[in-house]
């Protein structure tokens, strides 16, 4: 079905795309020094999901229809963008609340971990590097010969998955450790927020102001 020097190439050019910071990277380190690590890995692991839903798209012709079509493409960024923007406005609004929900740390379990994994699924199925690379280089490893190409791709999705959660988890693991740190000043504490935030709105503009043009 899928040879190792397929596997191989693939990884290694997965690894390129993954390591370099971008969308997904940003997120989690902004999640992380706003909320900690538990909600930074929640949302790798929404990401990692996401990862595996652009792979049966792919495979069922979706992303081939996103690469070609720029409104499409467009939309999916916009949508994308403008959530990150919201979700960093609010961790400045509610940065001074940090103190609270950091004031005991173990307490960090109480937030709603199905929101923080809907949110990192929701960053990631909308990042416009993950779904160019999926439309446009992911099917280049599939050797149609081989038959089953479909579920070829789903191989491959699964390995760009556990490549993105080892990733994607150290920087949330390294965030969150550098947030405990402040933890221990309420205002160092309010400022980390701010940071995270403001991290995730200029993320939100980058993201809606690049991208392919046709």
């Amino acid at each position: 079905m899928v040879s190792i020097q397929q596997a191989l190439a693939f990884s290694a050019m997965a690894l390129v795309i993954i390591v370099i910071p971008g969308p997904s990277v940003l997120f989690v380190v902004g999640r992380a020094l706003a909320h900690g690590r538990r909600t930074a890995l929640a949302g790798v692991l929404g990401g990692a999901l996401a990862v595996l839903a652009l792979t049966v798209a792919v495979a069922f012709g979706v992303g081939a229809i996103v690469e070609r079509s720029l409104v499409v493409f467009t939309a999916l960024k916009l949508i994308g963008a403008a959530y990150i923007v919201y979700l960093g406005v609010q961790a400045v609004r509610h940065r001074r609340s940090l103190a609270e929900a950091v004031g005991a740390l173990p307490d960090e379990g109480s937030r709603g971990r199905g929101r923080d994994l809907l949110q990192g699924f929701f960053v990631g199925v909308t990042n416009p590097k993950t779904v160019v690379f999926f439309a446009a280089v992911l099917p280049q490893f599939v050797e149609p010969e081989r038959g089953h190409v479909p579920l070829q791709m789903v191989v491959f999705g699964l390995l760009f998955a556990v490549l993105v959660l080892m990733s994607d988890s150290v920087w949330g693991i390294a965030a969150g450790t550098a947030r405990e740190w402040f933890a221990r000043s309420p205002r160092r504490l309010a400022a980390i927020g701010g940071t995270g935030g403001l991290m995730m709105i200029c993320l939100g503009v980058t993201v809606a102001a690049t991208g392919r043009k046709e």
